[in-house]
């Protein structure tokens, strides 16, 4: 089985403010607010939900292709998936734009400040699946409003089952449109606040939620998540981490293991803990594409993790 990936590609810009924010915004002059911050600590680092999972799908040993639109500064990050062994076969790019970028200055409070460039990802929609002949499973995660419209609808079209992964997408949706997505899907996943926002727009609760789809799969951080699925609820406990550093990218990689089950035929009780593990992987590390294992590392770890040994 092979699966189709849409979604965005992003670099994200890291900026480490050595100081608190809010020592130099004063709130009475917010109005005429003109601050600069001296930031020592800068990475660039490889993003965006498509490229994410399918970094984290090839890491375990899944096929996968992602699919998305980028602006001509994409050379290094192509590199970087020619490196990692990843298709970009259905990369299009996008002449006059940039890449989407994000620029993201953190202070020592953790506070975040940033700005987000959409740039090519403006033209998901330039992309059709049937460009991917031979994909039996898919997923609609971040990406342009009308490319996640159409992408959706060209899966379900064509029979070809689907994740809908709404994101940080799902503020750009209305309660209709939602629940066409998630008619036309066979499987949601979103996280606690998403799900609240979810149920809020949609006039639905969880399980109204659930019934409309083959399962549903919502993540709770540290306290782990849970599948609904086939009138079942799956508690599915978090993988011990040996350290916190970076939380940002662990929903992609969580669904990259949600991906990955699926396309083996694996329960969802095994699906959700190798979705567990990937995500404790990913938190180790700072950057969404910085993590590394071999198959046999990942086994080892998974049975410490959950005493099963995983074929």
């Amino acid at each position: 089985m092979s699966a189709l990936i849409c979604g965005s590609f992003a670099f994200d810009t890291i900026m480490v403010f050595h100081d608190r924010f809010k020592n130099h915004i004063l709130p009475e002059q917010v109005h005429i607010l003109n601050v600069a911050f001296l930031v020592p600590e800068l990475r660039r680092e490889f993003g965006g939900c498509a490229g994410n999972i399918a970094y984290n799908l090839k890491l375990i040993g899944g096929e996968g292709a992602p699919m998305g639109t980028v602006g001509e500064d994409f050379a290094a990050y192509a590199a970087w998936l020619e490196r990692c062994g990843i298709s970009a076969t259905h990369i299009t790019e996008i002449a006059g734009q940039y890449t989407a970028q994000a620029f993201i200055t953190t202070d020592q409070d953790d506070n975040q400040i940033t700005a987000f460039h959409p740039g090519a990802m403006n033209y998901a929609h330039h992309n059709h699946i049937r460009a991917a002949s031979g994909c039996t499973l898919g997923i609609v995660s971040p990406d342009g409003r009308q490319g996640m419209i159409d992408h959706a609808a060209q899966f379900a079209e064509a029979g070809i089952p689907f994740l809908f992964d709404p994101g940080q997408g799902l503020p750009m949706f209305n309660g209709e449109e939602l629940l066409t997505f998630i008619d036309q899907a066979d499987y949601l996943a979103c996280n606690d606040y998403e799900a609240q926002l979810l149920q809020q727009r949609t006039g639905h609760d969880l399980t109204a939620l659930a019934d409309r789809v083959q399962a549903m799969i919502i993540t709770r951080g540290g306290k782990g998540s849970e599948i609904y699925a086939a009138g079942e609820r799956y508690t599915i406990p978090t993988a011990p981490v040996r350290a916190i550093n970076d939380p940002t990218g662990c929903g992609d990689a969580y669904r990259a293991g949600l991906i990955y089950g699926l396309m083996q035929g694996l329960d969802w009780e095994l699906t959700g803990r190798i979705a567990s593990l990937l995500g404790a992987i990913k938190i180790e590390v700072a950057g969404t594409q910085n993590h590394h294992f071999t198959p046999s590392e990942f086994s080892a770890r998974f049975q410490e993790a959950f005493g099963v040994v995983l074929e």
